[in-house]
């Protein structure tokens, strides 16, 4: 038990190890995150509908979308984005690895009659037919990227968007990062039962890494027949290091 615990409570190294297959394409988990998506007054997963109307109206206007433009959403989910943006007037392409989220957006785009192209791929991977004005990231899902998957991201972009293109994203700046604190919590059926359809038990260990500014919410979760972990990995940016790639 002792070892189980130290375990528990440990610091890994930085980036050792991802779980985000996990999070979005496990049934029960992903069925979770898309209540979450869905729910329009809570943000654990996409903000708040209020808000993300309003930007999306901003985005249709600042980046001229209404004339048909080629625009591409990494990081889609179930189609908050892309829907409003296709509403509005431009050609939209969205990439999810989420299963559930694509299938949802697909079914949503097929009842409001929006010709919107979805592809089921992690976009890390993706290689696109067609270059793009206006690429978009959003909700700082950046920010869970180690340093080698945003090089490599970048390579992405690089080849799908077009010599005038453009590209939005947002971040976590270094408040953000100065505002967590390191924890530990434990809970039976920790987070109301999110990380298992059975029974459980759970603990969320907060580290903090301050020489790269990344947090990390490591989630312990101890089944009846499994043990599994959860590692979700934020890195709060400087303006001028949004871009960076070391070691290219």
């Amino acid at each position: 038990m002792f070892k189980k615990l130290a375990d528990i409570n440990n610091k890994p190294e930085l980036y050792h190890q991802y779980s985000a297959s996990v999070l979005w394409n496990d049934p029960h988990i992903s069925s979770r995150m898309l209540e979450f998506h869905l729910n329009p007054d809570i943000e654990p997963a996409s903000r708040k509908a209020v808000f993300i109307e309003k930007s999306a109206c901003w985005i249709a206007e600042y980046f001229r979308l209404g004339d048909g433009k080629l625009v591409c959403d990494f990081g889609c989910g179930p189609g908050l984005y892309t829907s409003r943006l296709a509403a509005a007037g431009a050609d939209v392409t969205g990439i999810d690895f989420s299963s559930r989220s694509i299938g949802y957006a697909r079914e949503f785009a097929s009842a409001h009659h929006l010709d919107i192209h979805y592809i089921e791929q992690n976009y890390l991977e993706f290689a696109a037919p067609k270059k793009f004005d206006l690429i978009t990231l959003i909700y700082c899902d950046y920010c869970a990227l180690s340093p080698a998957q945003r090089c490599r991201l970048l390579s992405v972009w690089r080849k799908c968007l077009k010599d005038n293109g453009q590209i939005l994203l947002d971040v976590f700046s270094l408040s953000a990062y100065e505002g967590r604190a390191e924890s530990a919590a434990y809970g039976h059926c920790l987070m109301d039962g999110f990380w298992s359809g059975s029974d459980y038990f759970g603990f969320v260990n907060t580290f903090k890494y301050p020489l790269e500014k990344v947090v990390l919410d490591k989630y312990s979760i101890i089944e009846a027949d499994k043990e599994w972990q959860g590692f979700n990995w934020l890195e709060d940016f400087q303006l001028a290091e949004v871009f960076l790639c070391p070691g290219a």
